[in-house]
C-alpha cells in the first residue's frame, strides 16, 4: 500500500495517486476515462453542496460529504496530470503568474 510522507508536497500526492492506481488496477484507464469520472465526481460535489445549502433534495438519493467529493476530484486531477506528465505544482505556479497580470473588476 502506498504511503504519503508526513508533510506531503503536491509532487508526493501525484506520486501517491500513480502508485494507488497501479495497486488498485486503475492504471490502464485513459485520460478520457478519467475526465468522465472527474465529471461524475463534480456532479456528486454539487449534490453534496446542494444538500448542505438546504436546497430541496430527493430523500432516497445517496449523498456524500463535501470533503469526500473534493478529495475524489483531487485524485482525478492528479491522475489526469500524471497521464499528461504535468507537474501540478509547476503548472499552478506558472498559471498564477499569468493570473497576477490580469485585471479583475466587477461588472
Amino acid at each position: 500500500m502506498p504511503q504519503l510522507p508526513q508533510k506531503a508536497t503536491l509532487k508526493d500526492f501525484q506520486k501517491y495517486v500513480s502508485e494507488l492506481e497501479n495497486e488498485r488496477g486503475f492504471a490502464q484507464q485513459t485520460v478520457h476515462d478519467k475526465c468522465l469520472l472527474l465529471g461524475e465526481e463534480t456532479g456528486e460535489l454539487f449534490k453534496a453542496v446542494r444538500k448542505s445549502e438546504g436546497l430541496a433534495i430527493d430523500e432516497n438519493s445517496a449523498f456524500s460529504e463535501i470533503g469526500d467529493e473534493l478529495a475524489d476530484i483531487f485524485i482525478y486531477i492528479c491522475a489526469i496530470a500524471n497521464r499528461k506528465e504535468i507537474d501540478l505544482e509547476t503548472a499552478f505556479l506558472q498559471k498564477e503568474e499569468k493570473n497576477k497580470q490580469r485585471i479583475w473588476k466587477s461588472v
